[in-house]
Parts: C-alpha cells; sequence; structure tokens
C-alpha cells in the first residue's frame, strides 16, 4: 500500500467502542452480562416498581404519607446515614491501626473485622440486644445517666453500627496498604506535622475510597432487618423500621402496600447514592486538575 493510500487512513481514529480488544468474545459476554443483570436485577425491581400501581395515584400517595410509613422511612435513612457517617473515621483509624502498625494479635483482630460479615444478622441482633437491654452489662450502665440503648432508636443505630463498619475499613485498608510511604517522608522532610502529613497527603489519596465505604455502609444498613428487629422494640412511630413493616404489610396481604414503601426505600436510596457518586466523581476531577 503506497503512502498516498495509507494518509486517509491514518486521520481516521477509531472510537473505543471500535477498538480491536486483545481478549475475543465480547457480543458473548456482553450478551450473557445483560441477560444475568436482566434477570437478576431488572426483572424484579421491574415487578418492584409496576406492582404499586394497582392502588392508582391516589392510592400510592395515601400510603406514601401514612404518618408511620414516614416515620419507618426517615428512621431507616436517618440511622443508616448517621451510623455510616460514624463509620467513616472509626473505620478509617481501624484500618490505619491494622495497616500501619504491627503488634501481638494483629491477625486476630484483623480476623474480627469480618465477622459482621459472617455472623448470621438474627444472631447478632440477639447478641446485641442482650448486651444493650437495662439489665446488660453496657445497657445498664447507660441505663445510670438516663439513655436507655435498646428497644429505642438508639439501639437501630447501634444495630447498623455493627453491620457497617466492615465495609468501611475493607475498602480503606487496600489503599493505605498501597500508599507509598515515601510521599509522607517527603513531607516530613519539607517541615509537615502528622497533622499535616495527615490532611494533606494522606487524606486525599484514601478520600475516594472512604467515600465508597460510606455508600457500602449505607446502602447495607438501609436494608438491615435481622440484627435490627430484636434491639429496636418495633414500636410504630418510634422504632419500627421500613423493612419490618413491609413485613408486617406483607403479613396483612397488602402487597401493594409492601411495594409502594419498596418503591419508596428503592428511590430514596437511588438518589443518596447517586449523590454520593457525584461527589466521588468531583473529588476524582479535583485530584486529577
Amino acid at each position: 500500500m503506497t503512502a498516498a493510500a495509507v494518509a486517509p487512513l491514518a486521520g481516521k481514529r477509531r472510537t473505543p467502542w471500535k477498538q480491536a480488544s486483545i481478549l475475543p468474545g465480547f457480543p458473548l459476554a456482553m450478551g450473557w452480562t445483560l441477560t444475568y443483570l436482566g434477570l437478576v436485577v431488572v426483572l424484579p425491581l421491574t415487578a418492584l416498581i409496576v406492582r404499586p400501581w394497582e392502588l392508582g395515584l391516589s392510592g400510592v400517595w395515601a400510603t406514601l404519607t401514612e404518618e408511620r410509613v414516614l416515620a419507618s422511612l426517615r428512621l431507616s435513612f436517618g440511622a443508616a446515614f448517621l451510623a455510616a457517617l460514624t463509620n467513616v473515621p472509626m473505620g478509617l483509624l481501624v484500618a490505619w491501626t491494622l495497616t500501619r502498625y504491627e503488634f501481638p494479635g494483629r491477625r486476630i483482630i484483623d480476623a474480627f473485622v469480618d465477622l459482621p460479615f459472617a455472623l448470621p444478622t438474627a444472631v447478632a441482633g440477639i447478641a446485641l440486644t442482650a448486651i444493650y437491654a437495662p439489665n446488660g452489662p453496657l445497657g445498664s450502665l447507660f441505663a445510670q445517666i438516663g439513655i436507655k440503648t435498646a428497644y429505642t432508636p438508639i439501639g437501630v443505630y447501634i444495630a447498623l453500627l455493627f453491620i457497617g463498619l466492615p465495609f468501611v475499613v475493607r475498602t480503606v485498608q487496600p489503599v493505605l496498604q498501597d500508599l507509598d510511604r515515601e510521599v509522607e517522608e517527603a513531607a516530613q522532610t519539607l517541615g509537615a506535622t502528622n497533622l499535616q502529613r495527615f490532611r494533606l497527603v494522606v487524606l486525599p489519596a484514601v478520600a475516594p475510597a472512604l467515600i465508597s465505604g460510606f455508600s457500602l455502609a449505607f446502602a447495607r444498613a438501609v436494608g438491615e432487618y435481622g440484627s435490627v428487629i430484636f434491639i429496636a422494640g418495633n414500636m410504630p412511630l418510634k422504632s419500627e423500621i421500613a423493612p419490618l413493616l413491609i413485613v408486617i404489610k406483607l403479613e396483612q396481604y397488602d402487597y401493594a402496600g409492601a411495594a409502594v414503601v419498596g418503591l419508596a426505600m428503592l428511590f430514596i436510596s437511588f438518589g443518596a447514592l447517586l449523590a454520593v457518586n457525584g461527589v466521588q466523581l468531583f473529588l476524582a476531577r479535583r485530584g486529577r486538575a
């Protein structure tokens, strides 16, 4: 092929989706991916979106504006947000300790972090209730200063702290392990204090991982059921979570009403995670600038 024939082709750039892949089989892999996601994710969510409208727009609105439904949604999302927010600094502290220090029993403590993953949620709820009940070892101490932990929204918050911590720790830990120590040493050589090194060097590097851990902990806490129902007390308008209200409506054969509450949780969760991803994208662009 002559140079004159090659020149027009050289000016044409392939779009990313037209570039040849090193690994073959993209159409088959994409087909199986879309099929699996459609059956496992899209189809159930479609049924959840369609089912409530058999009540009509007025029926959906009436269900959503029930005082009991609003109270359960406020508790579920409020407690999930506060628990995930609390787990961000505490998870960073745990990950920092496990990554940066060598001490006896470090591997045991590292294994303890994964226990909320492996422990059945009902077992965790029973254990937390036994500890934080008014006659429990910690619950009695709080009762002496006038704080009732179990069977209140505080109990919900405690349970969500328990199940959300591993998500933050396991998201941040690999980033801390891969963080170049020479950058911190260079900052120290230039006269940066420990706080400045953490704020200007470490924190920007782990910020995307912290946000990811927060979103995972939040998403897990919103739908938590087993570990919460034992310690919450499940009192309507006070300590009743939205997943429990869905179960109650299902037991009452109010399938459309249960779907309405589930639909509300779906849209609120999607909006919250979309906002978190937006913050993460903003920080990533700011870091590249």
